[in-house]
């Protein structure tokens, strides 16, 4: 696991949506462990190996194994993560552009409708719906997000969500998974800013 995901953080980097050092990632071995592999704080996403990767404990601190070693400041997000979504053994995170535009645009969430792409969130099967991602405002405070996730708990349906001016998360059962629901998110957030040109 490590390998592979060291390798699709350094392809979204190339995407560019992991500037200036920006983001993190984690994952579970096993969705049975507490003991969470997360990103190093402060790393070069265009160079990220596996061994990049530091363990921590369910409330985010450094295990014994990594005692001195900085995790991304917004590991407590992974952690609530874990917490609500106890089937989750991969997370993504990014800075893209379009959602973060989408972001200024629309308050507590972004509906999507129509798109075939739509069913790349697990659970949808048709494009003749709407989707609904929330959108949350940013903090510094890790404990807001503690709250404002457990709140909104029922509203995180599509696996993924946006905080304001700063970029997504999203979430899987497995890498291919997660990647695929961050990459429908991405896709549909800038078909919906570019449908503002039309």
């Amino acid at each position: 696991m490590k390998e592979e995901l060291a390798a699709t953080i350094r392809a979204y980097h190339h995407k560019g949506w992991s500037p200036a050092t920006s983001t993190n990632y984690s994952f579970k071995e096993s969705v049975d462990v507490e003991v969470i592999n997360v990103s190093r704080s402060g790393i070069d996403k265009s160079n990220f190996q596996a061994e990049d990767f530091i363990l921590i404990d369910a409330q985010g601190k450094p295990t014994s194994a990594n005692p001195n070693s900085i995790p991304s400041a917004e590991t407590l997000i992974h952690c609530i993560i874990y917490e609500l979504f106890p089937e989750t053994q991969v997370i993504l995170h990014s800075h893209s552009v379009y959602p973060v535009m989408l972001s200024q645009v629309y308050n507590k969430q972004v509906e999507f409708e129509g798109y075939e792409v739509q069913k790349g969130f697990a659970g949808q099967t048709t494009h003749d719906t709407k989707v609904s991602i929330p959108i949350f405002e940013n903090s510094q405070d890790m404990l807001f997000f503690d709250k404002v996730l457990k709140e909104r708990k029922n509203e995180l349906l599509n696996h993924s969500f946006i905080i304001k001016k700063h970029g997504t998360y999203a979430w899987g059962k497995s890498l291919f998974e997660a990647k695929r629901h961050l990459e429908t998110l991405e896709n549909l957030a800038q078909c919906k800013w570019m449908e503002r040109l039309v």
